[in-house]
């Protein structure tokens, strides 16, 4: 009976690659993404969440109205979870071998979402849930490009977009409940063209 050959690299060849290149931390030969490419993609990520940091806490000292309390509370809590997504993505690109890139100048050009103050508790609704929905396709594709090559990165990516859901699950109640109060309905592209003609 032929013996059974084991699907894993040998005990003895894992041990020899740990003592090599032991300044790479974490990263060894077996990590097979391309390291400056996800770091650059995380970057990406870190702009987006701060931009989105700056933007909610601007909707929850802004917020004006009688529906402002309810949503204001809102608004503190995805700031400190943006906050917190920075925070993960940031530690991350250090454990990859990277630099977090915090510098003002940057931010608005390698941000995902944009800074939109919005005039009324609706319109900072709608670009808060527009800029959820832009972090929830941009993440899916970082998940689907990092796959089995850097699995840590990857789940990162995916507890942030599921959290990235919630958030946009949040304001779309929100706006809905805001309408049913009399507040202004939510700008919908097909309901606007659909009164233009």
């Amino acid at each position: 009976m032929a013996k059974k050959t084991s699907p894993f690299t040998a005990t003895e060849t894992i041990r020899a690659r740990a003592r090599e290149s032991l300044g790479q931390g974490a990263i060894t030969k077996g990590y097979s993404a391309d390291r400056a490419a996800v770091v650059e993609l995380l970057n990406s990520a870190l702009a987006t969440e701060i931009v989105c940091v700056l933007r909610y806490k601007r909707h929850y000292f802004c917020a004006e109205g009688i529906h402002a309390k309810s949503v204001q509370a809102e608004f503190l809590e995805h700031a400190q979870e943006e906050q917190e997504h920075a925070d993960r993505i940031a530690k991350r690109i250090v454990e990859l071998g990277g630099e977090p890139d915090f510098d003002p100048k940057h931010l608005a050009s390698h941000a995902h979402s944009e800074y939109v103050p919005g005039d009324d508790l609706v319109q900072m609704l709608e670009e808060d849930l527009i800029a959820e929905r832009i972090a929830i396709d941009t993440y899916r594709e970082m998940v689907g490009y990092l796959g089995g090559d850097d699995p840590t990165t990857r789940r990162m990516i995916e507890e942030i977009l599921a959290n990235e859901e919630e958030h946009a699950e949040d304001l779309s109640s929100l706006l809905a409940e805001l309408g049913k109060k009399g507040e202004p309905a939510p700008r919908d592209a097909a309901t606007a063209k659909m009164r233009s003609a």
